[in-house]
């Protein structure tokens, strides 16, 4: 059975995308820890991080830093967080988003509704970013 992240990949689940490739997508997360919270996730469905490919894992973590780039660059938070805790969902996927303190890092405290306008406003500052940085062949129109 597909997991939520392959029917977003699939477009059967709408997503905010900020990244594309042959290899994975990055999307805003529903339940974000702060603005411009991204999933950077593999097409492949993988469950836990050290059973992906030779290379897969790598490009995974190239794209997250140049996402995390730009979200430093945008909120300009004191920190940018990495995080794979891959309990939410059984498919790989790496947590992207500004961090003001260790409260950013618990789940417990991610918005449940956010505001929908933020969240495009912010995946296209991300768009934007990625683009300006010389990443625009990785970019979806939306």
């Amino acid at each position: 059975m597909a997991t939520v992240f392959t029917k977003i990949i699939n477009g059967e689940i709408p997503g905010r995308f900020v990244w594309a490739d042959d290899q994975v997508v990055g999307f805003l997360s529903i339940n974000p820890l702060g603005p411009g919270h991204t999933l950077v996730v593999p097409r492949e469905e993988i469950d836990q991080w050290i059973d992906a490919p030779h290379g897969l894992f790598e490009h995974a973590m190239a794209t997250a830093r140049a996402i995390g780039t730009v979200v430093r660059d945008v909120w300009q938070p004191p920190r940018v967080a990495l995080m794979i805790a891959g309990f939410e969902v059984p498919h790989l996927h790496v947590h992207v988003h500004p961090a003001w303190g260790l409260e950013a890092f618990d789940f417990s405290k991610a918005a449940t509704d956010p505001d929908p306008g933020e969240m495009d406003d912010a995946a296209r500052r991300i768009r934007e970013g990625l683009t300006a940085a010389g990443h625009g062949t990785s970019v979806p129109a939306s």
